[in-house]
């Protein structure tokens, strides 16, 4: 019976751990569209073929014997060099040619990893390719590996912590400064949520980094990739460079008026965004340990701009925040809608991205700005 409890647990425990790291992946994708649409206002409907070419690029680069930080750079250049490419083309046209084009890119992307067999395997796929801190650890290495988990531990609830509360005094100040609310109930039960999810996966991450295993160690890898994509964004944003990018969502004409080069702005912000997109590829296929093509479908653009509209468009604290609870929804009706019995497998995923669309429709009208966004920087039906 012990016995039969203790697989359970580690079952349980890996599953957690996969969760987490899937939704660290999504976030560090999801904070280089943030940086595109939320920050800039550019669509991009084809942010997984950023993600593909990052993808391939570092396996490829890996199994020639390149360094893993080496191969991830690289496709992170090419993912930034196809977003200029895109860019010069389509920037000094309207916004609906600039999605069509990233929806077409993203499909040639893929279709040439399909049909490239002599460089990418086509659809048999990469496999047994190098996989980072897969090793025996010893326990210098674990102990290292436990203490930045809890430093990010406690940089995640920081982080959290000061959003609700800039959120919270955004509210006091819309309702005057003479009017003093209770903090809304809302931002509480969210960052209840939130918190209850860190220390569950604080807690699962020493667990298994006790036991070391290759998934725990990709974990605490994705989580501190994503911590400096989180902070070095947060900086930029908030820089000159950052509000110039602003005025650029809001309207173009007026940083333009006032001198700057709005294409260049453009460009920058689109490069960045696809850099981000091309190391979440990497993580994304050092999480799979084997890729194909048909991974990297248009469902996964979709999924993103879902974590996006929900967490805030213009905030990346609410981007990271939206990834949790989409992957926590992903996989608690993954569960709980075959325990059910009422549909079949393939009913049960549609009705589940059913629900998606319905919570989407349910939070426009609620709160259209996302859970941490900003009203009034809103750019959603402009």
């Amino acid at each position: 019976m012990d016995n039969a409890l203790l697989v359970q647990l580690i079952g349980i425990s890996g599953y957690i751990i996969y969760i987490t790291t899937s939704a660290g992946v999504y976030g560090i994708f999801a904070l280089g569209l943030n940086l595109q649409w939320g920050f800039t206002g550019l669509i991009n409907f084809g942010v997984v073929g950023f993600m593909t070419l990052g993808a391939y690029t570092s396996v490829l680069l890996t199994l020639t014997g390149v360094p893993f930080v080496l191969a991830v750079l690289a496709g992170a250049i090419l993912a930034a060099i196809l977003g200029l490419l895109i860019g010069l083309s389509t920037l000094r046209l309207r916004e609906d040619y600039l999605a069509i084009v990233t929806i077409g890119v993203s499909e040639l992307v893929r279709l040439v990893a399909l049909n490239e067999e002599w460089l990418t395997k086509g659809a048999l796929g990469l496999r047994q390719y190098p996989l980072p801190l897969n090793i025996e650890a010893t326990f210098p290495i674990k102990l290292s590996l436990i203490a930045i988990l809890t430093i990010l531990a406690i940089y995640a609830e920081w982080t959290l912590y000061k959003s609700l509360i800039d959120e919270w005094k955004q509210n006091k100040e819309i309702q005057g400064k003479s009017y003093q609310p209770r903090k809304p109930l809302s931002l509480i039960i969210w960052g209840v949520i939130a918190t209850t999810l860190i220390l569950l996966v604080y807690i699962t991450g020493i667990t298994s980094l006790s036991f070391y295993t290759y998934k725990a160690g990709l974990m605490v890898l994705v989580l501190l990739i994503l911590a400096l994509t989180y902070g070095c964004l947060e900086f930029l944003v908030n820089s000159p460079w950052g509000r110039i990018l602003k005025a650029i969502r809001e309207d173009e004409e007026i940083p333009r008026a006032l001198g700057k080069n709005v294409l260049l702005y453009k460009l920058q912000s689109f490069m960045l965004g696809g850099a981000i997109a091309g190391i979440a590829g990497a993580f994304f296929a050092w999480q799979l340990t084997t890729i194909y093509p048909d991974k990297f479908d248009p469902l996964i653009t979709f999924n993103t701009w879902i974590i996006v509209v929900l967490g805030g468009s213009g905030s990346n604290a609410g981007t990271i925040l939206g990834a949790i609870i989409f992957w926590a929804y992903d996989s608690l009706t993954r569960f709980l809608l075959p325990q059910l019995g009422i549909l079949s497998p393939s009913q049960a995923g549609y009705f589940r991205i059913m629900i998606i669309g319905l919570i989407l429709m349910i939070l426009m009208v609620w709160r259209p700005q996302g859970i941490l966004g900003k009203k009034e920087e809103l750019t959603l039906g402009r």
